[in-house]
């Protein structure tokens, strides 16, 4: 009998360092995988498609809400990002761990259709600190930025709906802290239960 995966929902305000956290955990993690989200926003330097994003166009990323091919998907500062549900899904019954680092309103999302899942809530050690990181992108007008900001700290009022918080103040230390949160997410009796069910069972024939 396979045991389900395990679904790690990493989110957090723009400019809490999810990107970073999620390429700095990944190569220590053999049975985890990477979720990539689709777009309709422009690539930035860099990004790679099938990589960082799949980017669709408005038309194409309709089409697949039309057709109801991703787990969760929202409007984020004029543009849309989604996630390709049957890649989730096929990799959680295999019994593989996916990893999904998305916005807010899309972890609310996937928290009503994956209740089960790990949600780690990713922040800053700072508001200071997370202003020189939006800026720091250079593709941000004063404009975007001020917008930006101003939704990350309203943002941060969503800690609640989440099962852990993780202060990124060094990547390997939070990388650390996330890998300590999954390891006994996978030990937990709740997740086990079926398996040491069967266990108890055979041992009495």
């Amino acid at each position: 009998m396979i045991q389900k995966g395990l679904l790690i929902v990493l989110s957090g305000p723009s400019g809490a360092g999810k990107g970073t956290v999620c390429k700095a955990l990944l190569p220590s993690m053999n049975t985890t995988h990477y979720s990539v989200s689709c777009t309709t926003r422009q690539p930035r330097e860099g990004e790679m498609e099938g990589i960082n994003y799949f980017f669709k166009s408005v038309d194409q990323f309709q089409e697949m809400v039309k057709h109801d091919e991703l787990l969760e998907w929202a409007e984020v500062y004029g543009n849309y990002y989604g996630t390709p549900r049957k890649y989730v899904e096929d990799t959680l019954n295999a019994g593989e761990n996916v990893l999904l680092e998305i916005d807010i309103q899309g972890a609310l999302q996937v928290k009503q259709k994956f209740p089960n899942g790990v949600f780690i809530f990713l922040i800053p050690p700072s508001l200071d600190e997370l202003k020189s990181r939006i800026i720091g992108r250079g593709s941000e007008t004063e404009e975007s930025f001020n917008r930006r900001f101003g939704a990350a700290t309203d943002e941060m009022k969503y800690i609640s709906e989440y099962d852990y918080v993780v202060v990124n103040d060094e990547v390997d230390n939070a990388c650390t802290k996330v890998r300590s949160i999954i390891t006994a997410e996978l030990c937990s009796v709740s997740r086990n239960l079926e398996y040491y069910n069967r266990l108890i069972q055979e041992g009495g024939k």
